[in-house]
């Protein structure tokens, strides 16, 4: 049995972003507009920056866990402050995806409330 090691909040950024995703390709059939897998999966620049940025996340995360449980382990190779400096990196990584997540929908809550 394999042990996730992606926080559940992680998981939870991850399960808003794909909503955001549905909505904006139900959006696009909504207007009539053709939609590729390039305008959200990454084909453009933002959306291929995003994905970077969240998998650089998801490994500062993995990273953390890591050294963590090297260190709990009593690896000597592992020491206590790389392990602190490991877990501030993976923690301000994912305040960085929050905020940009909020700001994301903020942005799309704005659009969606303009009058055309």
């Amino acid at each position: 049995m394999a042990i996730s090691t992606v926080p559940v909040e992680m998981q939870g950024l991850l399960n808003q972003m794909r909503e955001l995703t549905s909505e904006v390709s139900s959006a696009h059939s909504t207007f009539d507009l053709p939609l590729t897998d390039g305008d959200l999966l990454g084909g453009g620049s933002f959306g291929a920056a995003l994905k970077d940025s969240l998998e650089r996340i998801n490994t500062l995360q993995s990273e953390s866990a890591a050294k963590a449980r090297a260190f709990q382990t009593g690896d000597p190779d592992v020491a206590l402050h790389e392990v602190m400096i490991a877990g501030q990196k993976a923690s301000i990584g994912f305040e960085l995806g929050v905020q940009v997540r909020n700001r994301l929908l903020t942005a799309y809550k704005d659009i969606m409330n303009m009058q055309v």
